[in-house]
C-alpha cells in the first residue's frame, strides 16, 4: 500500500475503530526521513549532514532487523491479528517497502549528487580506483597484498557443494567468472573493516575496500578471467527474544542469544544497482527471499561508513563545540548533597553538564560519609566513569549493588563485560527478570550524615552513559524525598530480591499501575477542565503509542482540554480529527540533539503536576518493562519544566507538525527564527534552580 493509498485508506475510514490509529511502522518511517531531511538541510554544517545520514542508515537497518522481521514472523506464522489501525502483517509489510525503498534510494542520490560533491570542494572524498593516478592505484595495491589479501577468502556460490552463510549487514562482492562452455560461475567475498582505505599522501581522500578488492580480483582467482562484480548486503532477525524456559541460566542465555543474532533469517537484501537479473536472482534463491525483500540502491553501500568522515578534524563543518553549564554547586559533589538535603535539583543534559551525575557516583568513592550506592544499568556504553566508581568503591569496602539489564538489545555484549568485572570486585550484581526488560534509570546513594543514615536518589530519563550524555537531550532528578528515596529503596529490593510489592508511595511504576494512573490523570484533567476550564496536557516523549493513553487523551480532547504532545518518533495518535482530535496538537523536533528527555505536565486546575522518567506510552513499555515516573514537586523545578516545554514549542526552525492523514510538515517559519535547542545552549539556569 503507497503512502497516498494508506492516506486514502484511513480518510474512508474515518467512521472506524481503525482509523482512530495511525499505524506505528509507517510513523517510524515518517520519523526517519526526518531524520534524513537534517541530512538534506543545507543549513546544517557539512559533517553534521554526513553524520545525520550514516544514522538515517542506521535506524533503517534496525528497523529492519527488529520491526520488519517480527512483521515476517507473525506472517509466516498466521499471525493475521490486524494492528490497532486495522492493517494486517502482509499490508504492514508491503507499506513499508512501498515507503522505506524510495527513501533509502533518495538517500543514496543526496550523497552522491549533493553531499559528496560539496565533501570534494572541501578536500573531503571518495575517489573510485579507476581515476586515480597509476601511481596511487600502485601504492594501494602494494597496501591490498600487504594489508588485505590475507584477509580474504573467496567462496564459491555457484556452483558449490554447499552455500557459505552471509552474515547479518556483512558487505560482499558477488564475483561473475567466465565458466567453461560460457557457462557463467559465481563466488562471494566478503568485504573487512575498515571499509575506507586512505589514499596515500591524501590525508582527506579515501578509497573504499571493496573498490580496491575488486580492481584485485585477479589475486583471488588465478587463471581465472572476472567479467565483472557486485557489492551486496544483507540484513538478518536480529530480535532474538531470551525466554524464560530457554535456560535456568540468564547469562548462558543472552550468550547463546547474541550467537543466534548472527544466524537469524534474512529479511532483507540490498544490491548496487546494475546487478544483472540473473545475480541478484540467484541470491534470492539462496537468502530465500522474495523480489518485494530486494532494495537495489543507488550509489554506495552502507553508510555507516560516513561515521568515519563525519568524525574528520574539520571543526569550520561541524556545529560549532558546546560547553554545558557546570555550576559548582551541582559538579562538586559535598556542594550537590548539601543542596540535595534541603531542596530537589533538576538538571537538563545536554545543557547541564553530566559531570554532576558523575562526580555524586565517584563521591561513594571519595566520600567518608557515603557507605553504599545501588545503580540500573541499561546501557552503559564501553567506557564508563560511572562503572569505574562503582568498581573502585566496591574494593574500598563500600556497599555496593548493580542491577545490569542484560537484554538492552545491542548492548548486551558490552553489560556482559561490566557484570562480569563488577562482579570480580565485590558489586552485588543482579540481572532482573527474564521476560521482562529493566528500563528504569535510579541510582540510589546511602550517606552517614550527622543525624544519623539518609537516603539520596537520582531519578533520569536517559542512561548513565557519558558519549550518550553529550548529544541526548534527558532530564534528571537529585532528591532526598524520604518518601521517594525509600519508594526506589523497595524497588531496588524487588529487583534484586523475591519482594512482591506492588504500591509505591509518589513513584508510578510499570508494570504494576503506572498506565492506569497516567489515565487517571488525564481524565482528572479532563473533568477539571469540564468544572472549571483552563485545562491543558503537555506531553514529552519518544513515542506514543498506547491505546489506552491515547483513547483517554482522545476523551480530554472531546471535553475541550488544549493538549501539546511532543514525540520525537513513533505517534499512533491521530490529531487534528473534529469531534475526536481536533485541540491536540502534535510536534517533533529533530536537530543537533537526539530528544530524549520524558515528561508529562498535568494543569490540574492551576496546581500543576509534573512527572519526569524513563517510560514512553508504548506497550512494551507499560507492560512488559520496569519504569519509573516520579513526580517534580518543588514548585520552582515545575515552573522550570514548564517553561522547558514551552520553549519546545515555539521552535520554529527544527519542529515538524503531524497532519491527521500521518503525514508531518515543516512548522511554518517565524521571523526571527527560533531554535529551541539553541535557546538552552545560550541560556543557563538562573542560580535560583540550583539553590
Amino acid at each position: 500500500m503507497s503512502t497516498a493509498e494508506l492516506s486514502g485508506h484511513s480518510e474512508l475510514n474515518k467512521g472506524s475503530e481503525a482509523s482512530r490509529y495511525l499505524n506505528r511502522e509507517y510513523s517510524w518511517l515518517q520519523f526517519n526521513k526526518r531524520v534524513l531531511a537534517e541530512a538534506a538541510n543545507p543549513d546544517n554544517p557539512l559533517l553534521e549532514r554526513v553524520r545525520f545520514l550514516s544514522i538515517f542508515e542506521s535506524n533503517l537497518d534496525e528497523f529492519y532487523m527488529v520491526r520488519v522481521s517480527g512483521l515476517i514472523e507473525q506472517f509466516e506464522g498466521g499471525l493475521l491479528e490486524p494492528s490497532p489501525d486495522g492493517m494486517t502483517p502482509n499490508e504492514q509489510l508491503q507499506m513499508i517497502a512501498e515507503t522505506a525503498f524510495p527513501l533509502r534510494k533518495e538517500a543514496g542520490k543526496l550523497f552522491s549528487d549533493v553531499l559528496h560533491p560539496q565533501l570534494c570542494r572541501e578536500g573531503i572524498a571518495i575517489r573510485r580506483y579507476e581515476e586515480l593516478s597509476v601511481t596511487r592505484r600502485r601504492e594501494l595495491d602494494s597496501y591490498y597484498h600487504r594489508e588485505v589479501f590475507s584477509l580474504l577468502t573467496p567462496l564459491a556460490l555457484q556452483p558449490a557443494s554447499s552455500l557459505p552463510f552471509i552474515s547479518n549487514r556483512s558487505l560482499n562482492l558477488a564475483v561473475e567468472i567466465d565458466g567453461e562452455g560460457g557457462e557463467t560461475r559465481l563466488a562471494r567475498v566478503k568485504v573487512p573493516n575498515p571499509r575506507l582505505v586512505r589514499i596515500p599522501h591524501r590525508a582527506t581522500e579515501f578509497v573504499l575496500l571493496e573498490d580496491l578488492i575488486a580492481a584485485n580480483l585477479e589475486s583471488l582467482f588465478p587463471g581465472e578471467r572476472i567479467l565483472n562484480s557486485y557489492v551486496f548486503r544483507v540484513l538478518r532477525d536480529a530480535d532474538i527474544e531470551i525466554r524464560q524456559l530457554e535456560a535456568a541460566d540468564l547469562i548462558t542465555t543472552v550468550e547463546q542469544s547474541l550467537k543466534l543474532r548472527r544466524f537469524g533469517d534474512p529479511v532483507l537484501l540490498e544490491v548496487e544497482e546494475g546487478m544483472p537479473q540473473t545475480v541478484r536472482a540467484f541470491l534470492m534463491r539462496m537468502l530465500h527471499l522474495e523480489e518485494s525483500d530486494v532494495l537495489s540502491t543507488p550509489g554506495m553501500l552502507g553508510f555507516e561508513e560516513l561515521t568515519g568522515l563525519a568524525a574528520l578534524d574539520k571543526p569550520a563543518l561541524k556545529f560549532p563545540p558546546h560547553l554545558p553549564h557546570a555550576s559548582e554547586q551541582l559538579v562538586n559533589s559535598a556542594s550537590l548533597f548539601a543542596l540535595t538535603r534541603s531542596k530537589d535539583v533538576l538538571v537538563h543534559h545536554p545543557y547541564d553538564s553530566f559531570r554532576s551525575v558523575e562526580s555524586w557516583v565517584a563521591s561513594a568513592l571519595t566520600d567518608p560519609a557515603v557507605v553504599g550506592i545501588k545503580l540500573t544499568m541499561y546501557r552503559m556504553g564501553s567506557e564508563s566513569p560511572i562503572v569505574e566508581s562503582l568498581l573502585e568503591a566496591a574494593g574500598d569496602g563500600k556497599q555496593v549493588a548493580a542491577m545490569v539489564e542484560l537484554k538492552a538489545r545491542f548492548d548486551e555484549s558490552n553489560n556482559l563485560t561490566w557484570a562480569r568485572e563488577l562482579e570480580r570486585a565485590g558489586v552485588h550484581v543482579t540481572f532482573g527478570f527474564p521476560d521482562m526488560k529493566t528500563h528504569c534509570k535510579l541510582c540510589l546513594i546511602v550517606r552517614r550524615d550527622k543525624g544519623g543514615l539518609r537516603t539520596y536518589a537520582h531519578i533520569g530519563t536517559g542512561n548513565y552513559n557519558p558519549a550518550t550524555a553529550r548529544i541526548y537531550t534527558d532530564l534528571g532528578l537529585f532528591t532526598s524525598d524520604p518518601e521517594i528515596t525509600q519508594d526506589i529503596a523497595e524497588l531496588f529490593n524487588y529487583l534484586t530480591g523475591f519482594s512482591k510489592q506492588r504500591e509505591y508511595r509518589k513513584l508510578l511504576v510499570a508494570p504494576l499501575s503506572l498506565r492506569e494512573k497516567i489515565v487517571e490523570r488525564i481524565r482528572r484533567e479532563t473533568t477539571i477542565h469540564q468544572e472549571k476550564g483552563g485545562g491543558h496536557l503537555i506531553f514529552k516523549a519518544n513515542a506514543l503509542v498506547d491505546p489506552e493513553v491515547i483513547e483517554a487523551l482522545y476523551e480530554a480532547s472531546t471535553a475541550g482540554v488544549k493538549t501539546d504532545l511532543i514525540v520525537r518518533g513513533v505517534c499512533c495518535l491521530r490529531p487534528g480529527v473534529p469531534g475526536l482530535s481536533e485541540n491536540i496538537r502534535v510536534a517533533s523536533l529533530v536537530g543537533r540533539f537526539l530528544e530524549h528527555s520524558r515528561c508529562y505536565y498535568f494543569h490540574n486546575g492551576g496546581k500543576p503536576e509534573a512527572l519526569i522518567g524513563s517510560a514512553d506510552m508504548m506497550r512494551r513499555n507499560l507492560d512488559r518493562r520496569i519504569e519509573v515516573l516520579a513526580p517534580v514537586e518543588d514548585p520552582k523545578l515545575i515552573r522550570r519544566l514548564r517553561e522547558t516545554l514551552d520553549i519546545y514549542l515555539r521552535d520554529t526552525v527544527k519542529t515538524w507538525v503531524l497532519g491527521s492523514d500521518g503525514a508531518y510538515e515543516r512548522r511554518t517559519p517565524t521571523d526571527p527564527p527560533f531554535n529551541a535547542q539553541e535557546w538552552f545552549m545560550a541560556h543557563p539556569p538562573s542560580r535560583d534552580v540550583y539553590g
